[in-house]
């Protein structure tokens, strides 16, 4: 899905009608939730608001994207910290937390685009990386090198006859 802008530097707006149903304002088009949670990913800043009412619903359709992402087979959330994110509600530090994950978050991030530089520096210096990174199709293949250097490492390291001897010629060997 293309990032695609409603010409403004302002969101695009996603409206959401009784019958549940997404409408993206930007590209004339009804989207999913799975749209949305690509175009967040993308980077892309939408609002959500109600078809009738004008109610902002973006807090609330972020939140449903979570949840949806948390009961796949990926999560990302640790169960420990949702109980006690869910302790939080109603308590003295409910007004403080949000800013702090906020803010928590965009040191971590910081944190991933610095440590990826360094990692994309470490590479440029070894002969071949540059060209074996720049595209992502790219990575796989390096992990299937990978696994194929290991199983060819296990291959030398393991003694002639493992798993290939059968009982006669085991108790041969022993006479």
């Amino acid at each position: 899905m293309a990032k695609e802008t409603n010409g403004k530097n302002e969101p695009t707006v996603i409206k959401k009608y009784a019958n549940r149903r997404l409408y993206d304002t930007g590209r004339s088009s009804y989207v999913t939730l799975d749209d949305l949670c690509e175009m967040v990913q993308e980077g892309h800043n939408f609002v959500v608001i109600d078809a009738k009412t004008g109610e902002d619903l973006t807090r609330g359709v972020l939140t449903q994207i979570i949840a949806d992402q948390e009961v796949s087979e990926e999560t990302l959330l640790p169960t420990s910290f949702l109980r006690t994110l869910i302790g939080f509600y109603g308590n003295n530090a409910q007004t403080m937390l949000p800013s702090y994950l906020e803010q928590t978050m965009k040191l971590f991030e910081q944190n991933q685009e610095q440590m990826q530089e360094q990692i994309t520096k470490s590479l440029d210096n070894i002969p071949g990386m540059d060209s074996m990174f720049s595209q992502q199709k790219n990575l796989e293949e390096l992990t299937r090198r990978n696994m194929e250097m290991f199983e060819n490492a296990m291959k030398m390291m393991t003694p002639f006859n493992i798993g290939g001897t059968d009982e006669k010629s085991a108790s041969k060997e022993t006479d």
